[in-house]
Parts: structure tokens; sequence; C-alpha cells
């Protein structure tokens, strides 16, 4: 009875010996292995980039909004009016159990302008809370604090593509520029954010106290109404609890009855994103399932091969029991072959699968993945197919009849 040593020496042989067919052989499995691995690399990058987009979101946060307002049996859209006040973000966060903070948001756009260079950006008024909510911390100089927002101090904090653009290599703490004409101090910058869910650059911004941007940048009939406000839970499991009191607390402060429309929305974030990865993860997995078709029509390749080679063979399997060979020697013989063939076809369609990611990820400028988790399972899925699909032939040669065989020409 020969061993698995033996009967991968065996195997090895006769792969040798018609290596062009087993070349052939090989190549649906190369292909599907290949296309599987870089399929999973460019789903696994595409789940990184929207990972690192909703942590750059922050986290346990929920986003109020003004809603919409009918006035003289006119329907305003959501946020036609501002209905949100200075005063509902204090409440929230002081009367709110499930609440840790509450940071108010006005915005608007203009013109900066620092010695010849200039740039329309967005213009964010806030709170020193909103950069602990968004978890946007210091690249250098200061925050914005409390004293800078009750004074309208006319200070400000840029996003790093500001800071590109208007300073290049020079360093802007302390600089002067002009926004929408009015002169600003530059007193820190803020680290890189990147894109956001939505593919905007959330680095073209700058923030300035916020009722520095109600007085004197973003025009405004109420000077107290806010466009925005951002609250963030205490914890993860809190979230739902907080978006309650926040919804109970605004419909006392706006005295709204059960029978009229609230005039704000208080939208979950964490959910939305959640949604976003949950979509990424399934588009992985449908990437990889039609990828993993073609390993199917390897193995179906490798099937056929195997069974023109058992025909070809049956005299030499005639030969291998006349001389004592047992079935299962047999059995394990062809099987061998066949994991073989499909092990070896795996390892180099790694290899290209690699290659191609990295192609991709290089013309394209997209993060890609390979973890080793799909390396393990390609090496284990072609092992299977091997057996699987080479199950059928090495049976049918084991079960020869040694007289027949022998007779075969």
């Amino acid at each position: 009875m020969i061993n698995l040593a033996q009967a991968l020496r065996i195997a090895l042989r006769a792969l040798r010996i018609n290596k062009m067919r087993s070349f052939l052989t090989m190549l649906g499995i190369i292909i599907g292995i290949a296309a599987v691995i870089a399929m999973m690399a460019v789903g696994s990058g595409a789940s990184y980039v929207i990972s690192e987009q909703i942590a750059s979101m922050g986290s346990n946060i929920l986003l109020v909004i003004p809603g919409s307002v009918t006035s003289g049996g006119i329907r305003t859209g959501s946020g036609g009016v501002q209905t949100l006040t200075y005063d509902d973000s204090r409440a929230i966060q002081s009367e709110c159990p499930a609440v840790e903070m509450a940071a108010p948001t006005v915005r608007g756009s203009g013109q900066v302008v620092y010695g010849n260079q200039n740039w329309s950006t967005l213009l964010m008024g806030t709170t020193p809370e909103m950069f602990v909510i968004r978890e946007w911390f210091l690249a250098t100089g200061r925050s914005i604090t409390s004293s800078d927002v009750d004074s309208a101090a006319k200070v400000c904090l840029l996003g790093q593509s500001v800071a590109d653009i208007l300073f290049g290599s020079e360093d802007p703490l302390g600089k002067m520029i002009r926004i929408k004409k009015v002169p600003f101090t530059v007193v820190g910058t803020l680290q890189r954010k990147g894109q956001s869910p939505q593919g905007t650059d959330q680095d073209d911004v700058i923030f300035v106290p916020l009722r520095t941007a109600q007085r004197k940048l973003i025009g405004n009939q109420f000077p107290n109404n806010v466009g925005a406000i951002l609250v963030k839970a205490r914890s993860e499991e809190l979230l739902s609890q907080a978006q309650e009191e926040v919804i109970i607390l605004l419909n006392q402060r706006h005295r709204i009855g059960n029978a009229k429309e609230p005039d704000f929305t208080v939208r979950n974030l964490s959910e939305i994103m959640a949604v976003a990865e949950q979509s990424s993860k399934a588009m992985s997995l449908l990437l990889g399932a039609v990828a993993s078709i073609s390993l199917i029509v390897g193995g179906i390749g490798i099937m056929n091969i195997m069974l023109v080679s058992v025909t070809e063979r049956t005299r030499e399997i005639g030969i291998r029991m006349a001389i004592g060979a047992k079935q299962q020697d047999i059995l394990l013989q062809f099987l061998t072959e066949a994991v073989l063939l499909t092990v070896m076809g795996g390892l180099i369609g790694i290899a290209l699968g690699a290659a191609g990611a990295t192609v991709v990820s290089k013309l394209l400028s997209w993060p890609t993945l390979i973890s080793p988790l799909s390396i393990t399972i390609a090496v284990l899925f072609s092992g299977a197919v091997g057996i699987f699909f080479g199950f059928y032939p090495a049976r049918k040669a084991a079960g020869l009849n040694p007289i027949e065989a022998l007779r075969y020409e």
C-alpha cells in the first residue's frame, strides 16, 4: 500500500510528463483564485474607506436640524426656516441625562484672502464642544474657547485643505486673513479628516466662534438662531434614549402638541453610517461570490481532464493492480494529482490576484486590502475543489477491473 509521500511523487511525475495539459488544467483555478483575491481586496478596500469615513464623523452622534414649517398654508421644505436656537442647544446639554454634550452650528460660504492667495470655502460657526463631538483634533495652535464665543472674537481654525492653499509651507499661526473682508487671526489648524461619506472634502473649511459667525459673517434675521445642533450621547447604548429625550425636550420648548407637526428633525448618524457599512460588506461578498463562479468552472475542467487521464492510463492502472496495488492506492494516487493541480493553481492565482489588486490600487488610487484570511480561504477552497471534482475520476480509476484494464488498447 502506498503512502501519501509516494502518491505525491507519482503525481508530480505524472504532471511533469504532460506539462502543457497540466498548465491548461490549472488555468481555470488560477483565473478563479486570482479573481476572488482581487475582488475581495477591492471590496475590503471599499469597506476600509467607508469605515474611515464613518470614524471621521465621530461616534454616538445625533444631528438635530430644522424641520418643515407651515406658514399661511404654505409648507416649507426641511430646513427651509431656522427653528433651532443657541438656547435649545444649551438646554439639550443641561437637561437631557443621556446627552454628554451638544454643539450648535451655523454655516455659510465666503471668499478668504491671505496675501495674494484667495479661496472660496465653507464657513462654520460653532462652539468648542463641536470638536470633541466630531473627534476632530488640533494639528497646531489652540482651539476655539468659550470666551471666544461669548466675546465674538475674530479668531479662526483652518482645515488642512484651506491651510495648504492659502499658506503652502508657511506657518499660518498668528497670521491675519480676511474672511468676507473681515480680518481674522488664525489661532490653530486641524488634523486632516479626508472625505465625508458623501464625497466632500471635510478639510475645506474654516471654523469661527458661533457668535462671530452670527454677527459678522453669516447674516441672520434672528441672531440667536442656529442651522443645526450636533448631539453626543454618553454611550452607544444610550443613543436611542438620548434621541427620545431630545425630541421630548424640543417639543416642550417649541410648544408642539400631539396634533402639531414638529418643526425639527432628529437624525441618528450612527444608523445611517451602519447602513452604508453593511451595504459595502454586502457588495464585497457579492464580488467574491461572482468571482467564485470561475472556480466552479475550473473545477469542472479538472474533472474532465482527470477523466481523460484515467482513460489514457487505463493500461497503467491495470499493471499497478496486477502487481498488488489496491483500490485505495489508485484512489489516493489520482486524488493526489487533482488536489496538487488545484493547490498549485491556487498559489499561482493568489500571486496574480495580489498583483492585480496592486495594479488597480496604483491606477485608480483606490485602497486594496489583502488579508491573510482571504489567502487562507483561497488555498483551502482550491484544495476542496480538487477533492470534490477529482473524487469521481479517482473513484472511476480505482473501480476498474484489472483484467479489462490490462486488455485496454
